[in-house]
């Protein structure tokens, strides 16, 4: 199947969807603290979606062929929970890690990205690990440019996850986004250099590196969604819309509460619309 080449209007849609769900997760930062339940975290970000920003929140009832449907406006992965983690009554405790994933149906644009929140006083080795995947979904963003191939962005993200000890979960991938949840391309954070489809101006992907502490082997809960690591060991990610401009790259999913890029970044993630 083809990549889908976004025009300039198309990208201005994205602009606004993007914005909008990144800053649902600059509203969550806030409430994300010991005794709060997810489900409480997701009828705040539901009431901001439908009521402030007047979208739809894109998991509610989203059903891909296999699957039951979604029953929920977050996805959040707690500690060893690695994606699609549903919200219930569960309180966070001091020291949990939480990975919060909101997409935004704006205008029929679809706006997706994803933080890790510390609760509390985290551990070091927890903290290492959220810092060392946000590392690494920027080691791949910065590699987007026409001309790069997808490979050499999972590549990049894989040599540096692997350098620090955790190992990248093979199962999940970025995606290609737009009026679609879920386009092409597949954007692997694994791989070789050079390899795969090369990367042409207006593609809109996103990268969502998975990362875990231990051992990359996962399963699937009962519940037909909530991924864990097998091994129980901690798991991390971190996700952006980018945008392939004519120069390099642009990130589509940029807020005034974003977290700050790497030192390594250059100034084009500085980039807002």
């Amino acid at each position: 199947m083809s990549i889908p080449i976004k025009t300039g209007a198309d990208v201005d849609g994205m602009r606004l969807a993007c914005r909008l769900a990144s800053e649902v997760l600059d509203l969550l930062a806030a409430h994300v603290k010991p005794g709060v339940t997810t489900l409480e975290l997701d009828r705040i970000a539901h009431d901001h979606i439908v009521h402030v920003q007047g979208g739809v929140p894109a998991t509610l009832g989203y059903q891909p062929p296999g699957y039951p449907p979604y029953p929920a406006s977050l996805c959040t992965s707690i500690n060893h929970q690695v994606c699609h983690g549903i919200p219930n009554e569960r309180a966070l405790k001091n020291g949990d890690i939480v990975n919060i994933d909101v997409t935004v149906i704006k205008d029929g644009w679809h706006g997706d990205n994803s933080r890790m929140y510390v609760v509390g006083e985290g551990s070091i080795a927890a903290k290492r690990l959220c810092q060392v995947t946000y590392e690494a979904m920027w080691k791949g963003i910065v590699k987007v440019r026409p001309g790069a191939r997808l490979g050499d962005i999972g590549h990049a993200i894989q040599a540096h996850a692997e350098a620090a000890g955790y190992s990248v979960v093979r199962e999940f991938c970025g995606h290609g986004v737009g009026r679609k949840f879920h386009e092409e391309p597949q954007v692997l954070h694994y791989g070789r250099p050079g390899t795969l489809d090369e990367l042409k101006p207006g593609m809109i992907f996103t990268i969502e590196p998975m990362i875990n502490a231990g051992r990359r082997e996962i399963r699937e809960l009962g519940d037909g969604w909530t991924i864990v690591t097998k091994d129980r060991s901690l798991s991390a990610q971190w996700e952006h819309t980018v945008l392939v401009t004519d120069t390099g790259w642009e990130v589509l999913t940029l807020s005034a509460g974003s977290p700050p890029p790497p030192d390594f970044v250059p100034s084009p993630a500085s980039v807002t619309a």
